[in-house]
């Protein structure tokens, strides 16, 4: 199917891309929650999750709902937060785990305009302590409430429009951040989906 109003709209969501902000996940079980963390991030234009799994498995995603955002959303796994943070840091991101430590940032004041990968763990457990420890940084959301956090798909989809109304501010949007050839070869790739 290449009708014109889906070879723009596919023009559209590549030229916002945001290769300069990725999610990692580590040892999010819900596959619902997943799916919807995919769903945030093809949204707000991160181009591929990265998936720390050492605990659990990948979640079973169904073909419903959200979970078509996996086909537009990439996906690359690691076997260790080192191995992770490593990867991410070499390719000039700063790591930002979301973690209810007393030291976290308010979300809100966190810069996220920058190159920065937001990191989200385990329903139950959060963000693992090594992972909390070798971040750059740690954030929490701000709770006013007697609940302690949000649910971690909630929490992504906060971050993530935390990050993209901070970079609409800024201008950061008003032009691709995809070099044009590589925006072509996505085009194609995009075109066959």
């Amino acid at each position: 199917m290449r009708s014109p109003a889906r070879v723009a709209r596919i023009r559209t969501a590549l030229a916002q891309r945001q290769p300069d902000l990725a999610v990692v996940l580590e040892n999010v079980h819900d596959p619902h929650n997943v799916s919807a963390i995919f769903r945030s991030c093809d949204a707000v234009g991160v181009p591929r999750v990265d998936l720390l799994y050492t605990l659990e498995q990948f979640p079973a995603i169904g073909k419903k709902s959200s979970s078509s955002a996996n086909k537009w959303v990439g996906r690359r796994r690691h076997r260790g937060v080192e191995e992770c943070f490593t990867a991410l840091r070499a390719e000039g991101f700063r790591v930002a785990a979301s973690h209810l430590g007393p030291a976290s940032a308010p979300l809100y004041e966190v810069n996220l305009r920058e190159p920065v990968a937001l990191v989200f763990g385990n329903e139950h457990r959060g963000v693992s302590d090594e992972a909390a420890r070798r971040a750059d940084l740690c954030f929490r959301i701000p709770m006013r409430g007697m609940i302690q956090s949000l649910n971690v798909s909630v929490a992504a989809a906060v971050a993530l429009y935390e990050a993209l109304r901070q970079r609409m501010a800024g201008g950061d949007l008003e032009s691709p951040k995809i070099h044009a050839a590589l925006l072509e070869e996505l085009e194609r790739e995009w075109m066959e989906r």
